[in-house]
């Protein structure tokens, strides 16, 4: 199917146009592809046509309590309307949520999390466990079904690995519709980006997933790197795949401030084929562990060797390993 899609969410005001243009803006450049923000007043839902105007990427109306304000968010142009059914009214209100969007064409994500489920869903599970949390999801995607409803995205979160990774399971075994991937409030820094990863990782290497978020506290561009990192681990797009050792007590060149600049330069080059570079400390890591490599450099003594696949091509003098190394690479990607 189609490439799993990296979504980011705007910190901003959505009724300040300055800046959330501004914000979309710079997502779209970091090469986020879809982009959510809140409508949470009317003032926020009379600027989506605006928005719609001065940027090319989808948006998304994140909609919470009033119904109305995903009936604006449609008329006014909007890609996708985000919603929790339980929480905008009786069946009335969401029919005519339904009907509106049928009406322009626009699908529904249904967002489910762990921290927000009925108070009889959390009864009958005695928590907010992945049982509960795919349950409710289910319920409120039957919402929308009853209105022959089915153009749906859901998504279901929770800020425990665990209890995400087995509810979306959960899902995935129960309904067709594409699913949302993301660890909510997964906190900041490091820490945040590997729970993320862990989550969306394990579901994408069992074929689970359509979308993914990774939830930062944190500049809302990092969310988009770290979704695309995550995507070129598994290979899911094509990248330049930059592979360097740990260093040892073998290693006779300053590998680490190399490796920095190199994988600085590297992750600038666009490529439609991944291609895997190495960037070693010695001959026994060098062409011997990155023989996979399509290209690289194993570092010798005040010198390195350059080699293509395995097979040593020529010797490189050490103060020229990283340039070296970056115009090969260019050479292949044109």
């Amino acid at each position: 199917g189609n490439p799993v899609a990296v979504q980011s969410m705007t910190n901003t005001d959505t009724a300040d146009r300055a800046a959330t243009l501004r914000q979309i803006k710079r997502l779209e450049r970091a090469g986020c592809e879809i982009v959510r923000f809140t409508v949470n007043t009317f003032d926020a839902a009379k600027n989506i046509a605006y928005y719609k105007e001065h940027t090319s990427v989808p948006l998304v109306a994140d909609i919470h309590f009033d119904y109305k304000l995903a009936l604006e968010s449609a008329a006014a142009g909007i890609d996708k309307i985000r919603i929790n059914p339980g929480n905008i009214g009786g069946a009335d209100r969401v029919k005519k949520v339904c009907d509106t969007c049928r009406l322009h064409n626009i699908p529904i994500r249904v967002g489910v999390n762990g921290g927000s489920l009925e108070k009889s869903v959390l009864a009958k599970y005695g928590g907010p466990t992945p049982e509960a949390i795919a349950e409710s999801a289910l319920g409120a995607v039957a919402s929308l079904e009853r209105f022959d409803f089915d153009d749906i995205v859901v998504s279901v979160k929770s800020s425990d690995v665990k209890t995400m990774v087995k509810a979306n399971r959960l899902i995935s075994e129960r309904c067709a519709y594409p699913l949302h991937l993301g660890v909510t409030e997964s906190g900041c820094g490091e820490q945040a980006v590997v729970k993320s990863s862990a989550g969306i990782g394990a579901l994408l290497l069992d074929g689970i997933g359509d979308t993914l978020r990774v939830s930062l506290s944190d500049d809302v561009v990092k969310e988009v790197k770290a979704g695309f990192e995550l995507l070129y681990a598994l290979d899911l797009r094509p990248h330049i795949e930059f592979v360097s050792c740990p260093t040892c007590g073998r290693t006779m060149i300053d590998l680490i401030p190399m490796s920095r600049k190199a994988y600085a330069e590297l992750s600038k080059i666009k490529t439609d084929k991944t291609i895997k570079v190495a960037l070693m400390g010695c001959v026994v890591n060098g062409p011997g562990e990155a023989a996979d490599a399509d290209i690289g450099i194993a570092g010798g003594k005040n010198e390195g060797t350059l080699f293509y696949k395995g097979v040593p091509v020529r010797k490189v003098p050490q103060d020229q390993i990283v340039q070296v190394l970056l115009e090969e690479v260019r050479k292949m990607v044109k």
